[in-house]
């Protein structure tokens, strides 16, 4: 397994981060534990997870996974976020310091640790001022409930705010942004991983593989997830850029998922993508990704294929 610094901080992790959403939905806690154990021998050391995920059933699974063999903790950089509505209750959800505190509480015994080495915003919050967040923020830091604050899913201008606030206090700031990133949805590439880049930030994307359709999903029966209506209406979108896309993978002996991978890989603004695998089958799939490199052909005909904003912001639309 490779490592990087996760931006411009000390810690390391792996170049695959291991997703969990699928943990408790499309994967009973029974057969998540191969993947999680089989993961800890790849060499993964990053963990990402949420309490919004499965209504706190998935971080409830990773702690029983750690409470069988509590040496697990010592080797996992785990990732969990805040932000999403857990309760009725009007304060029951975004970035208030009530409720990041509350949320982290309950995070850390669903989780059964007793820190969160990387805390996530899920969103950005327009209503709660920066002052107040970073507070909140500040304070679980000073308890030792967390140890870094990361973002997802925020906008360029976003992570700017937080990180000018951030610095008016003197503090870390944001660490990391996740983002989704993948051959179909590049978006970020205008502003988001340009500014990622200039303050410091490690980029951990979502969705390398497009949800799944960049799987490979033209040559596949239409079945489990590929059978979601969503998916096939998507499919039949995307259908002449997938063909396209399926037809340069075949040459290339490799599965289109694992081209989708090499490719959000060999970006050097990349620190790990996030893997979602259900199986460990799947999970050694992604892992022999790693050892898969694009050639600059390869690289300019999947550009044609799936093509990005043009470059970066303010040259990808003006002078």
């Amino acid at each position: 397994m490779e490592y990087t610094y996760l931006g411009r901080i000390g810690l390391q992790v792996s170049r695959l981060c291991l997703g969990t959403v699928n943990f408790g939905m499309h994967v009973s806690e029974e057969d998540t534990f191969p993947v999680l154990d089989r993961a800890l021998e790849q060499g993964i050391n990053f963990l990402d997870t949420s309490n919004s995920y499965n209504s706190g059933l998935t971080e409830m699974i990773i702690g029983n996974w750690f409470e069988q063999d509590r040496s697990r903790r010592n080797g996992i950089v785990l990732a969990t976020k805040v932000y999403s509505q857990t309760g009725d209750g009007p304060n029951d959800g975004r970035l208030s310091a009530y409720h990041i505190r509350r949320a982290c509480e309950d995070s850390l015994r669903r989780l059964q640790t007793d820190h969160i080495d990387l805390y996530q915003m899920h969103h950005i919050d327009r209503q709660t001022p920066w002052e107040e967040i970073w507070g909140g923020m500040e304070q679980l830091v000073r308890e030792g409930k967390i140890v870094y604050v990361g973002s997802s899913n925020f906008a360029a201008w976003n992570i700017a705010q937080a990180q000018g606030i951030a610095s008016q206090r003197n503090s870390l700031g944001l660490v990391s942004e996740q983002s989704v990133y993948n051959l179909r949805n590049r978006m970020v590439e205008l502003e988001v991983l340009p500014c990622c880049r200039a303050l410091g930030l490690g980029v951990i994307p979502y969705s390398p593989m497009g949800g799944g359709l960049l799987c490979g999903v033209l040559d596949n029966p239409a079945t489990g997830r590929r059978g979601r209506e969503s998916l096939k209406e998507t499919i039949e979108t995307y259908r002449t850029q997938l063909q396209a896309y399926e037809q340069l993978c075949q040459p290339l002996g490799h599965r289109p998922a694992d081209v989708a991978l090499a490719w959000v890989l060999k970006s050097p603004d990349i620190v790990a993508p996030i893997i979602g695998p259900r199986t460990v089958e799947q999970l050694d799939q992604n892992v022999a990704a790693l050892e898969l490199t694009l050639d600059a052909e390869t690289l300019a005909r999947l550009d044609e294929i799936w093509p990005g904003p043009s470059g970066e912001a303010p040259e990808a639309y003006a002078w």
